[in-house]
């Protein structure tokens, strides 16, 4: 009789058995049905405690998990691709992504990254490609702006993404064409009541406290993505600290004659060697960014590249380029590319425009942290414009330029011995 209900006991516990030892791998080469989503399925499933691995590209930087918490049938509704493999099976992959001779490195991921947006309450949720990327993947964030970085909040998240910010004080040197919308004078009327409110004579002031706890927080640690001109802006600022840049039109009082010989690029996260526009009437803050002129090449033609890493000595440029191409179709913004020769020498470039010496993604180390700088506003509107209406990432799923901004929430995830580089 023991004999028998051991035998029941053993084949009731068979399917949980097999359960346990099986594991499932989520591909991300040309296979998968959306990519963007994939990003929200592991990182959630490692924001809830399970364990993930990220094979550096093997199958485009693929994903490997427990087949337990519901992974499966979270992906299948949200019709992400999944193998469900033997234990067995994952093993001989990991052997095979371990060889010395190969490419490619095993990453395990085992803390999600609290997130935190920079972006001003008034900015609306298409504005900004980072939100709509971690939306669409179902990843959650908290929104800061200048009252609670200057509060300390920073210390709260361990990623922190800046909206298209301008750090300057000249909100966006949009004055020319737009000083007389009322959308710019109320985002200027806002502005300059929460400088006042917060104790500053001058918007461009506030911005610079601000900039100035952001790079404290990189170096304490933290870990800095930035898109369009909250990458330039922000350096600019940072070298300005003791300088006026700004025009009389934005402060009320005239801009120092001799602003640009009194710049200190010490200060700054990626750039050097620049100048600044005090001119109101000319859009760009300065000659970080490229001169933009929208028939200067087919859209067709107008691409990037990514570069080749060693996944096992440089994993951090590695978990910042996965992808399933290495060629990405280019986009403007307001900063559309980074001047190679206004980039300091030891930031790592991650994505150029080749044959046109004009960095789209860049990466480097500041103190105990990180900055990620990635040029150009969304990367599926090629022309985004004032009041263009929101991209829709359902019609994106295997987007290769927004997969670039995913990359960024997950590396931080990564075992911290494996982002000593």
């Amino acid at each position: 009789m023991k004999k028998i209900i051991s035998i029941v006991l053993f084949l009731f516990a068979m399917p949980l058995l097999l359960t346990a030892q099986e594991r499932v791998l989520i591909p991300m080469d040309a296979s998968q049905t959306n990519h963007l989503k994939a990003y929200g399925i592991i990182f959630n499933h490692i924001e809830d405690g399970e364990t993930g691995m990220w094979l550096l590209n093997y199958r485009g930087g693929s994903f490997l998990a427990p087949n337990n918490n519901e992974i499966v049938r979270k992906s299948r509704i949200r019709d992400v691709r999944v193998e469900v493999i033997s234990e067995a099976e994952a093993e001989r992959i990991i052997r095979e992504v371990e060889q010395p001779d190969v490419n490619m490195a095993a990453v395990n991921l085992e803390k999600a990254p609290t997130i935190a947006v920079y972006s001003p309450p008034q900015a609306q949720p298409w504005d900004d490609a980072v939100t709509l990327a971690l939306d669409y993947a179902e990843v959650s964030y908290d929104i800061i702006y200048d009252r609670e970085v200057l509060n300390g909040e920073l210390e709260n998240y361990d990623w922190l993404h800046l909206h298209h910010e301008d750090f300057t004080g000249q909100f966006g040197k949009f004055w020319a064409s737009y000083r007389n919308q009322p959308w710019y004078i109320e985002e200027v009327r806002k502005m300059e009541e929460l400088a006042a409110e917060l104790n500053f004579d001058k918007v461009s002031d506030l911005k610079l406290a601000v900039a100035q706890e952001i790079q404290s927080y990189v170096g304490n640690g933290g870990f800095l993505f930035a898109m369009c001109s909250g990458t330039n802006t922000l350096d600019i600022a940072l070298a300005a600290a003791d300088v006026d840049i700004v025009p009389e039109q934005f402060d009320g009082d005239p801009v120092d004659r001799n602003a640009n010989e009194k710049l200190d690029f010490s200060n700054t996260f990626a750039f050097e060697n620049f100048t600044v526009n005090t001119d109101p009437y000319i859009y760009q803050h300065g000659n970080i960014d490229i001169e933009v002129n929208l028939n200067q090449i087919s859209e067709s033609l107008d691409y990037f590249t990514l570069f080749d890493f060693s996944a096992k000595w440089d994993p951090v440029p590695t978990m910042l380029t996965q992808n399933h191409v290495s060629s990405i179709k280019g986009f403007y913004g307001q900063t559309t590319a980074f001047k190679k020769d206004k980039i300091k020498s030891h930031v790592v470039i991650l994505g150029e425009s080749p044959g046109r010496d004009q960095v789209k993604y860049l990466h480097g180390n500041y103190g105990a942290g990180t900055f990620t700088f990635y040029a150009g506003h969304d990367p599926e509107d090629y022309k985004h414009r004032v009041n263009d209406p929101p991209t829709d990432l359902s019609l994106h799923t295997n987007s290769p330029g927004y997969r670039l901004i995913l990359n960024n929430i997950l590396f931080p995830a990564a075992q911290e011995q494996k982002l000593e580089t």
